[in-house]
């Protein structure tokens, strides 16, 4: 006999799952720090090549990670901290690292989502 509260633990995980797999949105935040960028990124979906499209985009960008923290169970979840290996370091503002690896994940994204994909910002809003 299978419990009410079973029943609605599996309708709730399967309403999650189905929620999930329609919604395929980015989020994607870049703070400031005194000596580099904190990068976040969040996809609602794990999407295989995705941290290897991010480390590239910030390698591209003359970014050193030295610190990061990686989730690719279900979904796609990174908090790195990167900072700049180039002489230039004062030119780049968080704007500009957002803009460079927002187009590297919906490029990804869009090229192995027959879908497309959408990217957002911390405020949910389209970039």
């Amino acid at each position: 006999m299978v419990s009410k509260e079973y029943k609605r633990d599996s309708s709730l995980r399967e309403k999650f799952q189905l929620l999930r797999s329609i919604t395929n949105s980015h989020a994607v935040t870049v703070d400031t720090l005194e000596k580099g960028f904190m990068i976040k990124i969040m996809s609602g979906k794990n999407e295989p090549g995705m941290l290897v499209c991010v480390l590239e985009a910030f390698e591209d960008l003359g970014l050193e990670v030295v610190e990061a923290r990686v989730s690719c169970t279900d979904s796609f979840s990174l908090h790195a901290i990167g900072i700049s290996n180039n002489d230039d370091a004062e030119c780049m503002d968080a704007e500009a690292v957002k803009q460079a690896v927002s187009v590297a994940v919906r490029t990804w994204s869009d090229s192995h989502d027959p879908r497309g994909g959408r990217i957002s910002d911390s405020t949910g809003k389209g970039t």
